[in-house]
């Protein structure tokens, strides 16, 4: 079965690179620019893992995380926040949002698949 990622983040950059490291996995990935777009999105097809940036305009990640965890049908959709952001209070943050895990960019290919495979299969 092939995994559906939505990844949201506002650098066209990182989005490429997610698009390009995911897809090489295997997954089939569906690219947002920013909390507002990724919501849009998720209406659109229902995905199997979502991975967020934290700092992004129009909607955040941590107003984005919230507002899927809002919507019954995602209470339980991982999503792991993908960031530059390393502080202790802002990963409490998130994770009192709804987050599933945290990632520091740049990220490792591979242990960002490790990581996508391991909060999809819990």
């Amino acid at each position: 079965m092939t995994l559906h990622v939505l990844a949201v983040d506002d650098s066209r950059t990182m989005r490429g690179l997610l698009d390009h490291a995911l897809r090489e996995a295997g997954f089939h990935v569906r690219l947002a620019e920013d909390g507002v777009d990724g919501l849009e999105r998720l209406a659109e097809a229902t995905p199997d893992i979502v991975i967020t940036d934290i700092n992004m305009p129009r909607l955040d990640g941590f107003g984005f995380i919230e507002a899927v965890r809002r919507q019954r049908a995602f209470r339980s959709l991982p999503i792991l926040v993908l960031t530059t952001e390393s502080a202790p209070e802002l990963k409490a943050r998130a994770r009192d949002a709804g987050a599933t895990g945290w990632i520091v960019k740049p990220f490792d290919e591979q242990k960002l698949v490790d990581a996508i495979q391991r909060v999809t299969t819990m």
